[in-house]
C-alpha cells in the first residue's frame, strides 16, 4: 500500500500549470476538464491545524484529468521529469488499461510530460505512449529518451496559456 506524506510535492508545478490552463479553457468555453481526486485514507491528522500529515492511498486511481473538449471526451495523466530519461515505471498498468478502454470509447487519451530541467512540455498521444510501454513490456529498455520524442508534439506557451494542450489534441485528431 502506498503512503503519502505532506512534505512530498512531486509534480505540483505541472499540476498548478494545468489547473490554471483548464480554468482558462473553461472560462473561454473551450473545454471542461477536471482534476480527478486521488482517494486517500487519513492515518495521522495534526489536531491543531486539522491537516492530514500521513495517509494511505485507498485504491489505484485512473488518470489525473478527465473531461470534454468541444464534445470530445478526453483524459490524460500529467508527469513531471527532471532528466532526459523518463522511466516507464511512472506509468502504471491500470492507467494504460484505462486509457486504452477510453480510446475504444472514441475518447482521446494522452500524457502531458513536463521536462522541468528544460522547462519544456510534451503532448504524448496515447499511441506513442503505448509504443514505449509495449517495448518495455517485451524486454526492451524500461524508459524512453528525450531524443526519441517527436518535435511536433512539444507545446509552446502562448500568451498566458501555460500548457496549451488543446493544440496537441487538435494535432492528435488530425492524425487519426
Amino acid at each position: 500500500m502506498a503512503t503519502w506524506n505532506s512534505r512530498g510535492l512531486r509534480g505540483s508545478t505541472l499540476e498548478e500549470f494545468i489547473n490554471r490552463t483548464c480554468e482558462q479553457y473553461r472560462e473561454k468555453g473551450l473545454a471542461l476538464i477536471q482534476k480527478v481526486p486521488t482517494p486517500i485514507t487519513p492515518v495521522r491528522i495534526d489536531q491543531q491545524s486539522r491537516h492530514i500529515t500521513l495517509a494511505y492511498f485507498d485504491q489505484k486511481s485512473t488518470v489525473d484529468y478527465i473531461g470534454a473538449v468541444q464534445g470530445i471526451p478526453v483524459c490524460f495523466d500529467a508527469k513531471e521529469c527532471n532528466s532526459d530519461n523518463f522511466p516507464l515505471q511512472n506509468i502504471h498498468t491500470h492507467q494504460v488499461e484505462f486509457m486504452k478502454d477510453f480510446e475504444k470509447q472514441q475518447g482521446i487519451a494522452f500524457l502531458i510530460l513536463y521536462f522541468s530541467h528544460r522547462d519544456e512540455v510534451y503532448y504524448m498521444p496515447f499511441v506513442e505512449m503505448l509504443k514505449f510501454w509495449e517495448r518495455g513490456k517485451q524486454g526492451g529498455i524500461k524508459h524512453f529518451k528525450y531524443t526519441e520524442l517527436s518535435p511536433q508534439w512539444f507545446l509552446k506557451k502562448t500568451g498566458n496559456i501555460l500548457v496549451p494542450f488543446l493544440e496537441g489534441i487538435q494535432k492528435d485528431l488530425q492524425q487519426r
